[in-house]
């Protein structure tokens, strides 16, 4: 097949658009989690610094610093990932369901 046959309709999904289309909404989904845990990885420092009273309050027996650290960041982590492969899914099956019914984009 030349590079300037269009492929056939059932290979629509495996189109040059269709890839760049998908990768960049992924970018965009990926930037915005990384976005996410940069904040809450860079977050506890600056909390400390600018918050030192704050961070030094005592809950469940724990500074509110090391519970954040110690407890709290490794869920956050893990919900960001989470977020992130389920929405990286849903972009992946919207862009399926697009190319297979082009009426309802």
């Amino acid at each position: 097949m030349s590079p300037a046959t269009p492929p056939p309709p059932e290979d629509l999904v495996h189109s040059e658009s269709f890839l760049r289309l998908l990768m960049r909404r992924q970018l965009q989904l990926s930037i915005a989690c990384a976005a996410a845990f940069l904040f809450v990885l860079l977050g506890l420092p600056l909390a400390n610094y600018f918050l030192p009273e704050l961070m030094a309050t005592r809950v469940a027996g724990f500074t509110l610093s090391w519970l954040l650290l110690g407890i709290l960041f490794f869920p956050a982590v893990w919900v960001i990932s989470w977020i992130f492969i389920r929405r990286s899914i849903a972009l992946e099956e919207e862009e399926v369901a697009q190319v297979k019914n082009p009426t309802h984009r």
